[in-house]
């Protein structure tokens, strides 16, 4: 049987289709679960870090109030040993970390225009706040004879441990080795070391790159260690105000209440008064706004006791503040180790005042001159630690007091340090911002926008995009 052959279509090319655009491509299981976990952090509520604070002050007056009162020695003990480790622990990072931050901040000045006149104004403004804060000590003191009607006699004093004069001082400027500043925690011989290593480093060029690089490096190594330190404030909190009110009790404190009342009204004006004063006339900037940004530094500060060991949040705030980031990481590290209104200018020159009256030590005109003199000139010996005593005790020697007047402020110093550290660090990040404000390199949008949030993590850099789009999510 013949068959007809069936007509075949002919074959037409078929045209390639992308299903791509219209298929959307699944998410991957690393960036879902990701998603997923920042939603779920998102959700837990975190207590704020000066609610922590405020939680450890309450607990420590609490337990330090338990201690004394019903004599649990166990007690006093543990709080003692909890505030020495915490204390302890910003020291240890404090040599490396102030010899690294002054050498990359000097480098990072050949990145700033006129990086000579920032520094000389810088300087200027911070001896001219020290001044400001040395006279409105001095006007208190005298206006309040904090020394007279305490009961205390100079057989109350004592011989501190480690003394200031001015030999010392100048001749202890620069080291015998490289070694013993950093194991006796030298800091003046650590910033001589650290700004003679960054001003051969901007000499040397290119060549002192790789130097450099590592140096950044350990910086950032540093300040994310100390970080974590800073992250244990409210628990360092309980223990050092737990014993100080275990050991000295309320009635000692009461014998230096108009002294310790001096020391707060003093730093108050100053904080309150006078840079408010400057933010609004010479800066032209708001004052209340300058606070809203650098409160998260302050409070950690005033807990801390610790210039230094504040500093990263100091410079995060102060950027946050709008000056540019190359001149803040060489003002802030540079006021944290010299720039102390609180310890250097307020503390000295009312206790100056304290000692001679309890001494019976009659001081003159020229007295008071040399008090503010040391204050400006002689800051830097007061080394961003906790404590003010290298600074004290070269007032006393240069005025001719008795260094046993020291002792009889030991017991007090930890509850006014708290004060004096808080608005040094204030000083710290307001010169920046009025040198910045004046030389027209301050970033007024960023000022006006800066936030009271606090700094999570002062380390942590830029988010990448890939980041952004999870914490977005």
């Amino acid at each position: 049987m013949r068959r007809t052959p069936s007509r075949i279509p002919p074959i037409r090319p078929v045209e390639c289709v992308s299903v791509s655009a219209s298929v959307p491509e699944a998410p991957k299981a690393s960036d879902a679960s990701k998603a997923s976990e920042a939603k779920s952090s998102s959700r837990i509520p975190k207590v704020p870090f000066w609610a922590q604070i405020i939680v450890g002050l309450v607990l420590g007056a609490l337990l330090g109030w338990i201690a004394r009162s019903q004599d649990v020695s166990w007690l006093k003990e543990t709080l003692g040993q909890v505030g020495d480790i915490f204390v302890q622990l910003l020291k240890l990072a404090v040599a490396p970390l102030v010899f690294f931050a002054i050498l990359v901040s000097i480098t990072n000045l050949r990145k700033v225009n006129n990086a000579a006149r920032l520094a000389s104004r810088t300087l200027l403004w911070f001896m001219i706040t020290s001044l400001i804060a040395v006279a409105i000590g001095l006007a208190i003191g005298l206006i309040t004879n904090p020394g007279s009607g305490t009961g205390l006699t100079p057989q109350d004093g004592k011989l501190p441990k480690r003394e200031g004069s001015w030999i010392d001082f100048l001749t202890g400027i620069v080291p015998t080795d490289v070694i013993t500043p950093f194991t006796e925690l030298n800091v003046l011989q650590i910033v001589f070391m650290a700004a003679v290593a960054g001003i051969a480093a901007l000499k040397l060029g290119d060549r002192a790159k790789p130097i450099l690089a590592l140096s950044e490096s350990v910086l950032e190594l540093l300040q994310k260690a100390l970080w974590w330190v800073i992250r244990l404030a409210p628990i360092g909190t309980v223990g050092l105000i737990g014993f100080a009110i275990a050991d000295y009790g309320w009635d000692l404190i009461g014998k230096y209440a108009t002294f310790t009342a001096d020391v707060y009204v003093g730093c108050a004006i100053v904080l309150f008064g006078v840079y408010p004063l400057l933010l609004a006339t010479v800066a032209k900037v708001s004052p209340l706004q300058f606070f809203k940004g650098a409160w998260p530094a302050i409070q950690l500060a005033f807990v801390s006791r610790s210039s230094v060991g504040t500093m990263p949040v100091t410079q995060k705030v102060t950027e946050r503040l709008g000056v540019p980031k190359e001149y803040a990481s060489f003002a802030v590290p540079f006021g944290a180790t010299t720039k102390m209104d609180g310890c250097a200018a307020i503390y000295p020159a009312l206790a100056a005042i304290f000692i001679a009256q309890i001494f019976d030590v009659q001081l003159g005109i020229q007295d008071y001159l040399l008090i503010a003199f040391v204050s400006v000139v002689g800051s830097a010996a007061t080394a961003g630690l906790t404590g003010a005593t290298v600074m004290l005790t070269l007032t006393l020697s240069t005025l001719g007091l008795p260094l046993e007047g020291v002792g009889l402020l030991m017991a007090i110093d930890p509850i006014i340090d708290m004060m004096r550290t808080a608005t040094n660090v204030a000083g710290q990040a307001l010169v920046p911002v009025v040198v910045a404000a004046r030389e027209k390199i301050l970033d007024h949008t960023a000022y006006e926008n800066a936030s009271s949030s606090p700094i999570d993590d002062p380390t942590a850099g830029a988010r990448t995009e890939d980041e952004k789009v999870l914490v977005a999510a």
